[in-house]
């Protein structure tokens, strides 16, 4: 009986020396301060952008300027937020170090510093923790007919529908094509340029220098314009579905309008939807009154690129009836129905849209 609490002793007792002395390393680096502490490191996270969103399709591999939190159960010491410096890396305090950091999923890189730990004799079975906590390397900026713009972050490649359900969907002013303006990869270096070349001079040559000035700045941000037609992504063309990049700016301008004004139910500015046409506009105005002359009808058009404005005589008659071709109406352009009994167009009316008080006859 004796021996066998004596065995049953001897093997508690090598069991607590065991458990008291798994992490020998640790316990004794443990007591060390941490006086140089990396500028990379903090305690606490920075705040993490609200429009965050998660790919499941595959597991996000971290870059330059994410935000990684470490946990290292049994060693406290190492567990921080680690921001991803520029060529990649993130620093640990030691005995972990330089970590590569490019292109590692939050599991690769809770292995290799778990393998770095046993390998230092730092712990003997160290359990470690990795989760990304800020995509900054995957940042999109979402402006305009949105309900919530601002700069988001997701993982992976989302396409533009799931960037404007992330934005809180379209306003309804909303235009009907989405511009993406994506930072262009091939910056091709300024060609014609040449430094002067340095001329030698005698000490007497000249009684004055000539003063150096610096011309030299950075090269203006060249991006390239993808279009996407809203209209008809709403309607099933998921081929207008863009698939977006980090660094990707969409831009959802609002609705562009025209007007329609004179012997009309209902004169007023109307939003123009691509492919309106002006038997659409006429329409759209509840048609026209009694009092109207459509023959004589008129359509002051701006010119953006001369910022002129052209005046285009229709018969709205012949085109409501389907005898002329219709026409296409573009934007700002001024649809004028006249009426009958007056002899010209007004100028207060013309004034009323932005057009000069010119009186036009009316044959």
């Amino acid at each position: 009986m004796n021996s066998i609490k004596a065995s049953f002793v001897s093997i508690l007792t090598l069991v607590c020396i065991t458990f008291n002395t798994s992490p020998i390393n640790a316990q004794t680096r443990r007591g060390e301060t941490q006086q140089d502490r990396p500028a990379s490191q903090s305690t606490t996270p920075e705040p993490v952008s609200g429009g965050a969103l998660a790919d499941v399709d595959k597991d996000y591999q971290a870059a330059a300027g994410d935000v990684i939190q470490i946990q290292v159960v049994d060693a406290p010491e190492l567990s921080y937020y680690y921001r991803v410096n520029s060529l990649g890396f993130i620093e640990m305090p030691e005995p972990i170090g330089m970590v590569d950091a490019r292109k590692k999923t939050a599991s690769e890189l809770a292995r290799m510093i778990a393998k770095k730990l046993r390998d230092q004799e730092y712990l003997r079975t160290p359990n470690v923790l990795a989760n990304i906590v800020q995509y900054n390397s995957q940042t999109f900026f979402v402006q305009g007919s949105v309900n919530k713009p601002g700069v988001y972050q997701t993982e992976g490649r989302p396409s533009l529908l799931t960037i404007i359900g992330l934005a809180g969907g379209l306003t309804e002013a909303h235009g009907s094509t989405a511009f993406i303006l994506r930072p262009s990869k091939t910056q091709k270096p300024e060609t014609g340029k040449q430094a002067p070349a340095l001329q030698s001079q005698a000490p007497d040559s000249s009684p004055t220098a000539q003063p150096q000035t610096d011309d030299q700045s950075e090269p203006a941000a060249k991006y390239e314009l993808i279009k996407a037609n809203l209209s008809a992504l709403y309607k099933g063309q998921f081929d207008q579905n863009q698939r977006l990049e980090p660094g990707d700016i969409i831009n959802i301008p609002r609705v562009d309008v025209f007007f329609v004004a004179g012997e009309v139910r209902h004169p007023g500015s109307f939003p123009l939807k691509d492919g309106t046409t002006l038997r659409q506009a006429i329409s759209l105005a509840q048609g026209m009154t009694f009092n109207s002359k459509p023959a004589q009808g008129t359509i002051f058009r701006e010119d953006p690129l001369l910022g002129t404005r052209k005046e285009i005589k229709v018969d709205i008659g012949a085109v409501m009836k389907g005898k002329q071709e219709d026409i296409v109406v573009q934007a700002n352009d001024v649809i004028i129905v006249p009426n009958s009994r007056t002899k010209s167009v007004g100028g207060v009316l013309l004034m009323a849209f932005g057009v000069n008080a010119t009186r036009y006859p009316v044959r």
